[in-house]
């Protein structure tokens, strides 16, 4: 990247900016649906809103204006047919801009500079630390988990276009460009039907296929090359994951069926990639006494990935003895030619192996409840009294388990399911390898029992304590949780039969943290410092015990839910911190924009190699806050939990949230499989049952991105009133982990637009909320600017800062448009909802893709 802040602007306006407004008048110019103004009129309604928000107009006025100056249009339903025109164009805008900008990432980024495995590499060499990084690659893991939470996937039709979009601009081929627009036009985004779990899955296997096999198989080539001398073993380095399809937390969709569907998906998927390597190769290595070697695993593995039959099984052992054979005829009889080649395709097989991406089952900890509950009431394997005995009884009797359930017994299907489920799993691992499915993930575990009732479970399922080769991981979210969390682990550690199980599976516990829910439960910085706590006690007590714990982050898209800069967070961790992994989740507009093309997933991967080695290597602090900052950051989570605790606990707030934002037509946008709600759509909302994606979302929308600030003002408010303002200054020069904070809240904010909300203002209800967080929104950004020393947000990233800006100016029609369709529900006639419904449901679409991490 161009590391001078006002070079690095120019860049951008340069490769991107100019460019957006060169195609997007091209674009413009385009009939769409016959309609042959609509591109001019969006152009004129976008001034009109601008100009508008500027001169303190709301949103009824600046759209009445528009109709009233630049059409002759006074029929209802035609102003909303036009309106739905606006939003279809601005759907298209936003993926030419995407294009624009991954076609431009070589130019905006320097893939050889800071943060990248080139400069590791470099620092290595020069200072003679390659036996220091041998024992860290192999000892260490960076795993990418795919999450079944998708808020932004084009259908395949416009993934395609995308692709080919870019091609064209990296050449600047206009003619190409100009009728990929016209497709681009013409080509349905939206979706008719909601996506089922597996539709899900066969988007994320798209990324597997065309993104991350090709990212993580150049990353480890080039270590392999640029240290020829070293026998690195990098076949655990970097790990995908994936939940769609084992993830059951509160999706009544997902079954049994899914999961083994989902499981032969990935490993046909894997063997795909493998037979086109291999007929790539058959075009180089032509030589005898290879052909017909090569020719028989073409045929074994196009068999293997794309017949039906069930009995024909290839090995991944089988694969690489064939490779490693061919490797040798090549190097005694034809001078090791193209040797890499082959070299490059052993390393995938033994990252990949059979499986792709291992297959997470996560399930929700009351539904464990629930199934244990019906096996007391449906058989003698449990007391009838389970569910009254003490934690400690519950147990005692779960580790004695000796003998399986019949799951015929059970009348409830997901009671049913969930046994079935476990046995499954069993059968994955016998044809896909242990490592296709090996991780039992528990949402809301709240303590030592909510782990017990998996390793419970599994022994109903017909498993054995000594087979047991699955890792049970609690996600603790809560704020309470969170505290709680090292006294529940060390119980765990404690107890024989679980400390036998943790032996088995190498003495290593891994524990998720949830950032979404957690940032929902306790504000932006009670939810990160508190999940830095429980990592620094959990480190702790698991260093006593002699485990090996591994943390991985359930983090989203947007700051407010762990998002944002991850690596900076990473590469601030001292000493006291676990460093064996870094494992978490890539979830909604982050699968596509940070992973959406090659070059750009690989830059991202090698910044969080990058962040858990470098340090390690060179310079790890000892900690990752000294006593001091630690005693300020507490008291800054502290009051900013207060300020934020406050606001959720108004007896207004949710009535807001759902009645101003588009909370309600969330599910409408048929982005995502799952209920926007846990525990089925009826009651009441509560923000128990209310899912982070939908709530973080929400406010993204809204323009007012509470969960990513909310509190940050209130704190530092605090600290100046205290005379400590100077001391929060200096802990923002010198301490990684909350420079990182502070810089992604600006994100956030830089993001929010109180001006789309003014009609509320005077709302005898509402508009005492939205004066809370404006308020709140003004305090926060004035005290941000006395810490940071600067005038503006976000200006020490130039790049994203335009970024940002450009797409808020592409989103302020639908925006408008949104906010314009939920004030006219109150008084529409019954058609008349139904179709300013769909005008907010598809804004949401927009908006959402727009944001690339709002969601």
């Amino acid at each position: 990247m161009i590391q001078n802040p006002s070079a690095a602007a120019e860049q951008f306006r340069n490769s991107v900016g100019v460019n957006f407004q060169l195609y997007n008048s091209l674009f413009l110019s385009l009939p769409f649906y016959e309609i042959d103004k609509t591109g001019v009129l969006l152009s004129l309604f976008n001034q009109n809103c601008e100009d508008g928000f500027k001169n303190g107009k709301t949103v009824p006025e600046i759209i009445d204006e528009f109709f009233t100056d630049h059409t002759s249009i006074s029929d209802e339903n035609e102003k909303i047919d036009l309106l739905f025109r606006f939003v279809q164009y601005a759907e298209r805008q936003i993926v030419l801009f995407d294009a624009l900008e991954d076609a431009a990432f070589r130019e905006l980024h320097d893939l050889s500079g800071a943060g990248t495995l080139k400069q590791l590499e470099s620092a290595v060499l020069q200072q003679n630390r390659q036996e220091e990084l041998k024992e860290k690659l192999e000892n260490f893991a960076v795993r990418l988990v795919l999450t079944a939470h998708p808020t932004q996937f084009y259908p395949g039709s416009v993934l395609g276009i995308i692709n080919d979009l870019v091609d064209a601009i990296k050449t600047r081929d206009v003619a190409a460009i100009n009728i990929l627009l016209q497709q681009l036009g013409r080509t349905p985004f939206l979706k008719k039907q909601k996506p089922t779990p597996f539709d899900e899955a066969v988007s994320l296997i798209w990324y597997l296929e065309n993104i991350f096999y090709n990212a993580i198989g150049n990353i480890v080539s080039d270590l392999k090359n640029s240290f020829p001398n070293e026998n690195f073993d990098l076949s655990g380095l970097i790990k995908m994951g994936f939940w769609s399809g084992g993830d059951r937390d509160g999706n009544p969709f997902v079954t049994v069926e899914t999961t083994r569907r989902v499981a032969d998906s990935l490993r046909r998927s894997i063997l795909k990639c493998y037979y086109n390597d291999v007929r790539l190769l058959k075009r180089r290595l032509t030589f005898s006494g290879v052909e017909s070697t090569l020719a028989e695993l073409e045929r074994r593995l196009y068999r293997n990935a794309f017949q039906l039959e069930e009995d024909v099984e290839i090995t991944k052992g089988e694969i690489i003895d064939c490779l490693l054979e061919i490797r040798s005829i090549i190097i005694e009889k034809h001078n090791g030619l193209f040797v890499r080649l082959v070299d490059d395709l052993v390393e995938k097989v033994k990252l990949f192996g059979l499986f792709f991406a291992t297959l997470d089952i996560r399930q929700d900890s009351s539904i464990h409840d629930l199934v244990l509950k019906s096996t007391a009431e449906k058989s003698d394997l449990l007391p009838e009294n389970y569910p009254d005995l003490s934690e400690d009884e519950k147990i005692d009797l779960l580790l004695k388990i000796d003998k399986a359930v019949d799951s015929g017994i059970f009348e409830d299907d997901l009671v049913k399911d969930t046994i079935e489920n476990l046995k499954a799993v069993k059968q994955i691992q016998a044809k896909n390898g242990e490592e296709s499915c090996h991780r039992y993930i528990i949402s809301h575990a709240e303590t030592a029992l909510s782990i017990i009732e998996v390793f419970g479970l599994f022994l109903l399922a017909g498993w054995t304590r000594e087979e047991l080769s699955f890792d049970i991981i609690p996600l603790f979210e809560t704020v309470d949780d969170l505290q709680n969390a090292p006294q529940s682990m060390e119980k765990l550690y404690l107890n024989e039969d679980y400390a036998a199980h943790l032996r088995r599976r190498g003495n290593t516990q891994t524990i998720m943290l949830g950032f979404s829910d957690g940032t929902k439960d306790g504000g932006y910085l009670m939810a990160n410092y508190g999940i830095y706590k429980a990592k620094d006690e959990l480190t702790e007590v698991s260093r006593k015990h002699g485990i090996k714990v591994i943390f991985f982050d359930g983090r989203g898209g947007p700051p407010a839910r762990g998002g944002g800069k991850t690596h900076k967070f990473y590469s601030s961790m001292g000493e006291n911190i676990s460093n064996a992994a870094i494992e978490l989740t890539i979830q909604g507009q982050t699968v596509s924009s940070n992973f959406g093309t090659v070059d750009v997933a690989q830059f991202n991967i090698e910044q969080l190699l990058h962040a858990g080695i470098y340090n390690d290597i060179f310079a790890r602090r000892e900690t990752t806050f000294t006593e001091s900052e630690a005693k300020l950051m507490n008291e800054l989570a502290t009051e900013s939990f207060r300020a934020y605790s406050e606001l959720k606990n108004d007896p207004d707030f949710l009535d807001y949230l759902e009645n101003v934002s588009p909370l309600r037509f969330y599910s409408q946008t048929n982005i995502g499989s799952r209920p926007a709600k846990r525990g089925g759509t009826e009651g009441k909302l509560t923000l128990e049952t209310l899912r982070a994606i939908p709530f973080v979302g929400a406010w993204s929308q809204l323009k007012q991105n509470v969960p990513g600030f909310y509190g940050v003002g209130a704190a530092l408010d605090k600290m100046e009133s205290l005379g400590k303002l100077g001391a929060v200054e200096d802990l923002y020069r010198e301490n990684p982990f909350f420079k990182a904070l502070i810089d992604n809240c600006e994100m956030a904010m830089q993001k929010t637009f109180f001006p789309l909300t003014k009609h509320v203002k005077d709302h005898p209800v509402y508009g005492r909320i939205r004066k809370l967080i404006e308020d709140e929104y003004d305090l926060t950004e004035k005290l941000l600017k006395k810490i940071t020393g600067r005038d503006s947000l976000m200006s020490d990233y130039p790049v994203e800062k335009q970024s940002v800006e450009t797409r808020e100016r592409i989103v302020i029609p639908l925006t408008t448009i949104q906010q314009y369709s939920l004030i006219k529900l109150g008084a529409a006639s019954p058609e008349m909802t139904e179709a300013l419904g769909k005008l907010i449901a598809r804004c949401s679409f927009g908006i959402i893709n727009a944001g690339r991490n709002s969601a």
